[in-house]
């Protein structure tokens, strides 16, 4: 693999994203400590590593002994190629028939699950007489994309008797990891698909993280999500994890300036914080065009140092302020956002959403620093 720099961001920026790469290794090895050693695995890399930056973390998943990696669409896929990555590469999502193309010229393979992308895949193979290289999505209950589970069989075999696609694999997703009832439904159509065709030299995935650790069923090949990352998600039954994965990433800024704020004085648009006391406030520049929810406004912490401080006020598109009367610091001290004290899991539950959602609406302006 070739060494290559993430995109260039603006560096003269007192906000950034911290990566830790340690971090993101060992979560991989509990992994494979874990697992059965016949399992290959697939890295989802997709949504720039849910919001990571895929470009930079390509080393060090590919020195873990990654088999595969997953992206959302031909341009990610294109993304991480020229970025480095020599592995074999999956587009997980629905690719236009028109990009099948520049899947074959750049050696990555796609999803396929209906007619016309086997129509696309003949009429490349007549002008190239290069086979398409794919994997069938089979659609066994989460109603997004895929071949339907009563039709599977028949398509599948259809495929592999076309000298147009090079057939490497199946697979499908489950809609409900955590609902064992909902889960246990779609394993058995799964089952039920793979019984009725030859798998021999091909793979077949259906597990991502949760899955793999909570189930069993055929497969052999495991799809490594947003754990390695450490964003956790519910197991079935509310069980744990059966090893701990660390969140590999931080969120930071410097103070910008300090000022006082008299009693009864309003912090920020609308004034939604009026002081009760005479404060001392700091400004941080990072806010809502970063990523940063504004609905989060007053409702979280930083940490300066070891000392807990509140968010108050609206947060504003490039800039927010905390409460750090009781502190004694300065400006260009940093305060943390986010890291192993505060899980963006506390931002997405008061937000009423995931945390992938939220790594991913970090924004590109901020930029990402690696470490070990």
């Amino acid at each position: 693999m070739t060494k290559a720099r993430q995109t260039q961001v603006s560096t003269f920026r007192d906000a950034w994203v911290e990566v830790n790469l340690d971090y993101l290794t060992q979560n991989v090895k509990a992994f494979k400590e874990y697992l059965p050693n016949d399992k290959k695995l697939l890295a989802v890399v997709k949504a720039d590593a849910y919001g990571h930056g895929a470009a930079m973390m390509l080393p060090t998943i590919l020195s873990c002994k990654i088999d595969m990696l997953g992206v959302a669409s031909i341009d990610e896929a294109l993304d991480i190629r020229t970025a480095g990555a020599d592995c074999d590469i999956l587009v997980l999502g629905a690719p236009p028939v028109w990009a099948f193309e520049s899947a074959i010229q750049n050696d990555i393979s796609i999803s396929i699950f209906n007619d016309d992308h086997l129509e696309a895949a003949k009429q490349i193979y007549e002008r190239t007489s290069i086979p398409v290289k794919a994997h069938i999505k089979v659609d066994t209950g989460m109603n997004r994309i895929g071949v339907r589970a009563e039709e599977a069989v028949e398509f599948i075999k259809k495929v592999q008797n076309l000298e147009y696609i090079n057939l490497q694999g199946i697979f499908s997703h489950l809609a409900n990891s955590d609902n064992e009832e909902r889960t246990k439904e779609q394993i058995d159509k799964w089952e039920n698909i793979l019984s009725q065709v030859n798998t021999e030299g091909l793979l077949t995935h259906i597990f991502s993280c949760i899955g793999a650790l909570s189930y069993n069923c055929t497969c052999n090949m495991i799809r490594l999500g947003g754990m390695i990352y450490g964003l956790n998600s519910p197991f079935p039954n509310n069980r744990k994890s059966p090893f701990e994965v660390k969140p590999i990433l931080g969120l930071k800024a410097r103070i910008s300036n300090i000022h006082k704020v008299k009693k009864g004085e309003g912090v920020s648009y609308s004034y939604n914080f009026v002081a009760d006391k005479d404060m001392t406030v700091a400004t941080i520049p990072i806010g809502y065009a970063d990523g940063i929810d504004r609905r989060l406004s007053g409702k979280i912490y930083g940490y300066i140092n070891d000392k807990k401080v509140k968010q108050i006020g609206n947060i504003t598109m490039d800039q927010m302020m905390f409460d750090i009367t009781d502190v004694d610091t300065e400006v260009g001290e940093i305060i943390t956002l986010l890291d192993e004290r505060i899980n963006i899991e506390e931002w997405a539950e008061i937000l009423g959403t995931i945390n992938y959602e939220l790594t991913c609406r970090l924004k590109v302006r901020l930029p990402r620093i690696y470490t070990r």
